[in-house]
């Protein structure tokens, strides 16, 4: 019996068996695919014309790409945020280099882009980041406390 309890931790520890929203609550930027955004954000195959949000929290959607200087700028604010308001938003991120259906149908032209999703009403994109580290993380949360948690 513990040898089958061991087993099954193992798996769920180190194979990435517990689900991304979990470790999202838990103050973590996640990466997701296409796949995960359609189940996790929004279902743009199911709703074309009508947003309609999946989640239980607001969430920020970094659309970024492992070679772009500003993305990686914006990573560590993003962590710390993720962290700062754990349990109040989710933050996830789209790498647009393998996730390219998802960056054309966002029409992203350009990276970082940033997808600000509320519970309930329409999302809303900007894209590009501040000057300093101090700028970036101050702009995201103007964006935090003045719109996704407003919503």
């Amino acid at each position: 019996m513990k040898c089958k309890i061991l087993i099954v931790s193992f798996f769920l520890i180190f194979l990435g068996g517990v689900p991304q929203t979990a470790k999202a609550i838990e103050g973590e930027v996640v990466k997701i695919t296409t796949a995960q955004f359609k189940e996790l954000v929004m279902d743009y195959e199911k709703n074309p014309k009508v947003w309609a949000y999946n989640g239980k929290l607001p969430c920020i959607v970094d659309f970024y790409a492992d070679w772009c200087g500003p993305c990686r700028m914006a990573s560590p604010a993003l962590e710390e945020l993720a962290m700062k308001y754990k349990g109040k938003i989710v933050v996830y991120k789209v790498n647009t280099d393998q996730e390219r259906e998802l960056s054309a149908v966002f029409g992203i032209s350009g990276i970082p882009a940033f997808l600000y999703v509320p519970k309930s009403g329409n999302p809303t994109m900007t894209s590009g980041v501040a000057r300093t580290p101090q700028e970036i993380k101050d702009t995201f949360e103007k964006m935090i406390n003045g719109f996704l948690l407003k919503m």
